[in-house]
């Protein structure tokens, strides 16, 4: 950025939350710890020099506060040695001297936790000094935290050879080699433009670095090696740019489940084409989103100062606070703040903050699997279908063995479940918030769930939502139809009721959709996108209609048979009659029998 945008940058800065001044001035734990203090306060906390003194109530303190770290932080946490922690209002800081007292007392803090810790930054404030550090849980060979990028942008941004330099370590050679490596299809390679959904991993090892090493034969990356390899497994989900593969990208930013956005914006072109409608997209589904400015190298400074200021004016505008990523703090800074969705930083490097990207919360391990996803199905030549996944609560283990559906009549049926791999990695346990590929005998499609035999496994083929329309050339009115983006659901719904007459642009309403084809497994609280022509709209569902499935159809429908034939008496024959009994020859009504008594 040059020097007159730094200049523009100081005032917005300074009129920032007072949360960026109070990282400047107190450094990124005492943030940090703020922010846990506010959730739980705590009695009597640490001051700085409480690593220094090594008293064993304070050490004991300070371990279960880094187990907590690790625990909210699935596996990882950053602290800052030499300031306060908890409910301490002293000053951060320590001499040079006590700093390296309080740093070795630390790592023998972290063997007993256990957590492997590694230096990251140290910050001097006048004469006083602070260490950054990242902590980790101590790595598993089957097991490894994970984080989903999905990446979008204009066409033409370089999103795919962006990926290919950065997961297989080597340069482009100007001729699109480096994205080769992610396409899929024959038409890809040829026209140079991404149309599927594509996946690509960047593996960190315990101490920050990238595992990746690409075969020096073929250049391909081995996935399982670097599964074992690596603490930390970021999957990039590289979605297409162009217009006429605008819905692909929709099902990859809501049937994938990214945990990020990565928008990439070419500084020769600037704001162009669909960067605002994915940027609108991401924010709509709640996803944070970092931005990344490509060919810089290749764009002339007045054209490259211009795409800067465009983008702060798009970020303000979508009330977010840019930040731009030039030292190892404003790394740290963007990457503890990141997902509490407080900054959009632009990054010259990606791998220095992908490394230190706070995975997002996820729901509690211990309750059943309420809903694992499929969005995506293979078929392996002597395997069978495959399918692709994220598991969004609960845990799923080898053998167990869950509800598959709804098929085509609303019906759920049980499955063992009999592999389970991480990225080609065989494993024997899914948590929840990690994605896992299952071998499946019967005929899978995406928009399918796996549930748990515990839940009520009931499919809807009605559902009311509240909706934004975000475009609409004309009006909405009941009966208008579009396609459905719940998830990894797309399916095409027909609009049925809304409580006002007709819906324009900038309109907010619940309506009532009901889908075309089939059921499906919707919860409340899943956000929705939908798009017909120029027509674009985000919601929320709010409630269900149970359908009853074809089962419980045909069950209700022979208790209805039995109670009509027990109030007959009876089956009828074939031909209609009355069938003949000999009991009932002998007996005789009663005007028979008085009529048989009766002279002739």
């Amino acid at each position: 950025m040059s020097q007159e945008d730094e200049e523009k940058a100081g005032p917005s800065s300074s009129q920032a939350p007072s949360a960026s001044a109070k990282l400047k001035a107190e450094g990124l734990a005492n943030l940090y710890d703020d922010e846990v203090e506010e959730k739980e306060p705590e009695a009597g906390g640490l001051d700085a020099t409480f690593l220094v003194r090594n008293n064993p109530e304070e050490v004991e303190k300070y371990q279960i506060h880094v187990r907590k770290l690790l625990i909210e932080g699935e596996g990882e946490a950053i602290v800052e040695v030499g300031v306060p922690i908890g409910g301490s209002s002293k000053a951060s800081g320590l001499t040079e001297e006590d700093l390296k007292v309080a740093v070795e007392n630390h790592k023998k803090i972290l063997e007993n936790v256990p957590a492997i810790g590694t230096q990251l930054h140290q910050r001097k404030t006048g004469n006083k000094f602070t260490e950054v550090w990242l902590l980790r849980d101590p790595p598993k060979t089957d097991d490894f935290i994970e984080l989903r990028v999905a990446v979008v942008g204009n066409v033409d941004a370089g999103k795919s050879t962006l990926l290919g330099v950065l997961t297989h370590s080597t340069l482009d050679d100007g001729r699109g080699l480096a994205r080769t490596k992610l396409f899929r299809h024959k038409h890809e390679f040829e026209s140079g433009r991404t149309s599927s959904v594509g996946n690509d991993i960047l593996g960190f090892g315990v101490d920050g670095q990238v595992v990746n090493q690409p075969d020096p034969h073929n250049n391909k990356l081995d996935w399982v090696q670097i599964s074992h390899d690596c603490s930390k497994l970021v999957t990039f989900i590289d979605l297409a740019g162009h217009e006429k593969y605008l819905k692909t990208t929709i099902f990859g930013m809501t049937g994938h489940m990214p945990d990020y956005t990565m928008l990439m914006i070419g500084s020769n072109m600037g704001i162009i084409g669909t960067t605002k409608e994915h940027l609108s997209l991401a924010l709509s589904l709640a996803v944070p989103v970092f931005l990344v400015v490509t060919k810089i190298d290749m764009c002339p400074p007045q054209i490259l100062e211009e795409t800067l200021k465009n983008i702060t004016r798009l970020v303000k505008s979508a009330r977010k606070l840019p930040v731009t990523i030039r030292t190892m703090d404003d790394v740290i800074h963007a990457a503890v703040n990141f997902s509490q969705q407080k900054s959009l930083p632009n990054l010259p490097s990606f791998q220095r903050f992908g490394n230190k990207f706070a995975p997002p919360p996820q729901f509690p391990q211990h309750c059943p699997v309420e809903k694992n996803t499929i969005d995506d199905v293979y078929w392996v030549e002597g395997v069978g279908t495959v399918v692709s996944g994220t598991v969004l609560s609960g845990t799923i283990r080898l053998n167990d063995v869950l509800f598959l559906g709804p098929d085509g009549n609303g019906d759920f049926h049980p499955h063992p479940v009999k592999s389970i791999h991480r990225k080609r990695m065989p494993v024997s346990i899914v948590r929840c918030g990690q994605s896992a590929s299952f071998f499946f005998e019967k005929d899978v499609r995406k928009g399918m769930v796996m549930l748990d035999p515990r839940t009520d496994a009931v499919a809807s083929r009605s559902f009311e939502a509240e909706i934004l329309i975000l475009h609409h050339p004309t009006t909405i009115k009941p009966n208008y139809q579009a396609m459905l983006h719940i998830g990894s659901i797309r399916q095409t719904a027909t609009l049925l009721s809304m409580s006002k007459e007709v819906l324009r642009t900038g309109d907010r309403d619940k309506v009532m959709f009901k889908f075309i084809r089939q059921p499906e497994y919707i919860r409340p609280g899943t956000r929705m996108v939908f798009r017909e022509g120029r027509t674009k709209a985000v919601g929320t569902v709010l409630s269900v209609v149970p359908q009853e499935s074809l089962a419980q159809q045909r069950a209700k429908g022979k208790d209805r048979n039995v109670k009509n034939l027990t109030k007959r008496g009876g089956p009828k024959p074939p031909n209609g009659k009355p069938k003949k009994d000999s009991k009932d020859d002998k007996q005789s009504t009663p005007e028979t029998s008085e009529s048989s008594k009766a002279p002739a």
